[in-house]
């Protein structure tokens, strides 16, 4: 028996249907009932079928593009006639998702593997990828960040794993009033009439933060450990640079990757794109607060 679940995530429609309940069914994805919508107005503009009974695209008819380390895991990509295949595996390296995509991954079908917890991260997985490639031609981005709101404003904290996101935005929490988390590990940021949003997304990391919420994107710097707290606006080239990397994108597919760029551009165009350099303190926090904060309009 099938089932289909419709859902909005920054405002883009987004279908998952299951083929069969009796293994996969909506208990392997609870971090999406947030975004769950009972009224649909119009076709979503992703479909994702889960479908244990899928069959891997013939060897002969597929081309190794290459292997990329999510920092959990490893997926293997093969370009096909009709679009993409993925290999999604675990830390140790288990087969949890087979994942078959058009070019443009709006129309997309996925097989299972495994245990409950190899399921949960495969399909997890397997979302989070269709969602970052095909909502970017949506002038669209899924970023590796942690999301902090004030007011009408979120301003977003990226760096590389370990390096102090997370704790910068819990000093915002914690010294600066008015202040909450929209997302900790994968909010997305849209460009809209020409002006940046950020929303929460299914997608925190270790941090349960899964909120249907939006917002005017304030600003993103990018933490810099250092013996003292400063704060650095970067030029165009440098803002570029910095904030492209945070951004979930596929080089080796020249349209995708040129949305992305597109799209960082327009954020560097029309926002501030910070470096902090810092200790994790809160005068850290009210050393960047003062520089970056809008206020409330």
């Amino acid at each position: 028996m099938s089932e289909i679940n419709h859902f909005s995530i920054a405002d883009l429609g987004v279908d998952i249907i299951f083929q069969d309940t009796r293994i996969n069914q909506m208990s392997l994805i609870p971090s999406y009932e947030p975004f769950r919508i009972n009224e649909v107005k119009e076709p979503a503009f992703i479909r994702l079928t889960v479908d244990d009974t899928l069959k891997p695209v013939k060897k002969e008819l597929r081309e190794r593009i290459r292997d990329f380390d999510t920092g959990n895991g490893i997926t293997v990509v093969d370009e096909t006639p009709e679009g993409y295949q993925f290999i999604i595996r675990d830390i140790r390296g288990y087969d949890c998702c087979m994942l078959q995509s058009n070019h443009d991954f709006t129309d997309c079908h996925c097989a299972l593997n495994g245990n409950m917890d190899m399921r949960r991260f495969g399909l997890n997985n397997a979302l989070m990828l269709v969602y970052s490639f095909a909502s970017s031609r949506k002038d669209t981005l899924l970023v590796h960040a942690s999301l902090v709101r004030k007011g009408d404003y979120g301003y977003a904290f990226i760096a590389k794993s370990g390096t102090g996101k997370s704790t910068q935005v819990s000093m915002w929490l914690r010294y600066i009033e008015g202040c909450d988390l929209m997302n900790d590990d994968n909010p997305i940021i849209r460009i809209i009439d020409g002006k940046p949003y950020i929303y929460g997304s299914p997608w925190s990391g270790k941090t349960p933060c899964y909120r249907k919420v939006k917002a005017k994107l304030g600003a993103v710097t990018r933490i810099d450990r250092a013996p003292t707290n400063s704060i650095d606006k970067l030029p165009p080239i440098e803002a570029f640079a910095s904030f492209l990397p945070a951004c979930s994108s596929m080089k080796w597919d020249k349209e995708i990757f040129g949305h992305v760029c597109d799209t960082v551009t327009k954020v560097v165009e029309t926002t501030g794109i910070y470096t902090l350099h810092c200790l994790p303190n809160r005068e850290a926090a009210e050393v960047c607060h003062a520089a970056i904060a809008i206020k409330d309009e």
